[in-house]
């Protein structure tokens, strides 16, 4: 249980790069905001996933 935050980063992470490199599909096609969005998650999923494994090897107080 110490590690739940990383653990949901990690996976919140390979979620937001699956949608954005489009492996997951979405009919967002009407929302124009949407399209966007999930366009930046191709860089923000394995920004959340290298935090999360930078954050499990740092040392806890």
């Amino acid at each position: 249980m110490a590690y739940i935050d990383q653990i949901i980063m990690f996976c919140a992470g390979v979620w937001m790069t699956a949608v954005g490199f489009a492996y997951v599909r979405f009919n967002i096609a009407q929302v124009p905001w949407l399209t966007k969005l999930t366009g930046h998650f191709r860089w923000m999923g394995p920004l959340l996933i290298a935090i999360s494994i930078i954050l499990l090897f740092a040392p806890q107080p």
